[in-house]
């Protein structure tokens, strides 16, 4: 270990909070989907941050843009406009279902803001109905709110007592869903695919038969599209897969490209809740993280959406080739799951998933184990077939190993 490496760890581990179980590598650079330790070793990403980095490493037309913004604007205040903050917008408002946005600094920031906003719209209707469904398993973040809103019980316990309002039902369970609505319901909320939870998919019959409920109650359908948006799922936003339209729906990590950024988008008359002074944010918006964002999205929708296609494409490359491998070790790999480049195989439980995870890094390969020990692969939209082959090939010997 050299001594950029230890000395690296040594600060942080004597400064940081104790909040992350680290891996001993510092890294340096990244190129295209590889990263560089300090020590020169190179890792091919099938993880791009925890599915932020969109375009990868050092994208060029994305680097040249963040330098050019930040020699002109980082930030000013939303007491003033932008253009690039208004250049973000449109986008988005243009190519989503959304008729409004409110820009904020990450998805835990998104979905408080989509939970306020729910609440929000029936208090200036003199209705109090506040109560949010979310499901098990799901993973909405780290705030109180938030918090509560995610449906594992590993969060909750060590912070109680916890915001009121809040109810969890199983996924993919319509009856149960039914059965929890009440007169103060106002909104459910769930991700499309549970990325913490496993890459667990919500069916598509369940989601048009959540929506028809939600028209029935007066409720309002939030889908959390932090990690499934901005072309994971080989489609700009995951809702598309389902044919139906959310009132309100969230966005961060790849939207920014690396740079934090979140968003609440909604329709006209629920995001008409919203006035002065009902929310804000100091940083949210902001020149630089606007201009990431704009840049991404134009990047995606370039060329008639070009690399959300490739997405799709190599998504179900990869998909097949991750199903080929079950086929030799179903002992192993109980199942295949997930859209375009946010996958995930779920192992028996007798497989020691984190052990994997070291091994794969040990090789030169960056995954993570999420719940129900199932491998997750969400790998820049950039990644290569040539790289995914060289990842199965890895994945074929640990398994033969094991």
């Amino acid at each position: 270990m050299d001594h950029i490496t230890k000395t690296s760890m040594q600060v942080t581990d004597d400064n940081y909070m104790n909040t992350f179980t680290r891996y001993p590598i510092v890294f340096d650079y990244g190129q295209g989907s590889i990263l560089y330790d300090t020590e020169g070793k190179a890792y091919i990403d099938f993880l791009a941050g925890i599915a932020v980095n969109t375009l990868g490493y050092s994208h060029s037309r994305f680097t040249n843009t963040l330098i050019s913004q930040s020699r002109k604007l980082i930030h000013s205040s939303n007491l003033f406009y932008t253009a690039a903050q208004a250049k973000l917008a449109k986008l988005l408002v243009e190519n989503s279902a959304a008729d409004r946005i409110f820009f904020a600094n990450s998805g835990a920031e998104a979905n408080e803001g989509a939970i306020k906003l729910a609440r929000m719209y029936f208090y200036k209707q003199g209705m109090h109905r506040y109560e949010i469904i979310t499901t098990t398993n799901s993973f909405h973040g780290r705030t109180f709110a938030t918090l509560t809103a995610t449906g594992q019980n590993k969060y909750h316990t060590p912070l109680e007592p916890l915001p009121p309002g809040f109810l969890n039902v199983p996924f993919n369970d319509i009856e149960a869903m039914e059965s929890a609505v009440g007169e103060k319901t106002c909104a459910i909320m769930i991700e499309l695919i549970q990325g913490e939870g496993g890459i667990v998919e919500a069916q598509l019959d369940y989601v048009r038969k959540l929506y028809k409920l939600c028209k029935k109650h007066n409720i309002l359908l939030i889908f959390d599209e932090v990690q499934t948006g901005i072309g994971r799922t080989g489609k700009m936003f995951a809702y598309e897969h389902y044919g139906i339209e959310p009132h309100i729906f969230t966005l961060a990590k790849g939207l920014g490209g690396g740079v934090p950024i979140g968003a609440i988008l909604a329709k006209e008359d629920i995001a008409a809740a919203f006035e002065p002074g009902d929310h804000g944010s100091t940083f949210g918006g902001n020149a630089l993280a606007c201009s990431a964002g704009a840049c991404v999205m134009k990047i995606l929708l370039e060329n008639d959406s070009k690399l959300i296609k490739e997405c799709a494409s190599k998504g179900d490359y990869f998909k097949d080739k991750l199903e080929k491998l079950q086929n030799i070790y179903p002992h192993i790999i109980v199942a295949v799951k997930g859209k375009g480049l946010m996958l995930g195989t779920q192992l028996d439980e007798n497989i020691d998933g984190g052990n994997i995870v070291n091994i794969c890094l040990d090789k030169g390969f960056i995954i993570n184990c999420a719940g129900n020990n199932t491998l997750r692969f969400v790998p820049p939209l950039i990644i290569t077939k040539a790289e995914i082959d060289k990842l199965i090939a890895t994945l074929k010997d640990i398994l033969k190993s094991l």
